[in-house]
């Protein structure tokens, strides 16, 4: 059962966004102000990334833990109510996931994924970013482990 009407829970989940998230924006301002340059949410990559920089061809994803379902992740939480639907939402959104990253891999891109836990718990480690821009791997994920809250 929902603590909200109907009405209401339609108004709070439009107003989540899909870009220029606060995590998003925050990787902006700092590979910014770190010199790198980029261009935003490119529509002829597939997967539309949040961040593209063509002289590294690297491609970032900025995900939510929640919506993207990082694994072990203490923000991966699911809904108490329509569990079978928000279980199929999740499940759509990691496949596809899993899927313009594969596409991207074989046309020959890099791909960074940053996940919201590394931006709000990690940010010591922020500098291992420009490591990872610079570096040769093809598929990154940082951070690589979720951190560990403490509440």
């Amino acid at each position: 059962m929902d603590v909200v009407d109907s009405a209401k829970r339609s108004q709070m989940m439009s107003g989540i966004k899909g870009k220029n998230t606060r995590p998003e924006l925050f990787v902006r301002r700092y590979l910014h102000s770190a010199g790198f340059r980029f261009r935003l949410h490119r529509k002829d990559l597939l997967g539309c990334p949040d961040l593209t920089l063509s002289k590294y061809r690297l491609v970032i994803f900025v995900h939510g833990c929640f919506w993207h379902r990082h694994e072990s992740c203490f923000y991966t939480t699911s809904p108490s109510s329509r569990k079978e639907f928000w279980g199929e939402k999740f499940k759509g959104n990691v496949e596809r996931d899993e899927k313009h990253v594969k596409a991207l891999l074989e046309a020959g891109w890099r791909v960074l994924v940053i996940w919201e836990c590394g931006i709000k718990h990690s940010l010591e480690e922020l500098g291992l970013l420009q490591d990872l821009i610079k570096g040769t791997s093809k598929s990154m994920v940082w951070p690589s482990r979720p951190p560990k809250i403490k509440l």
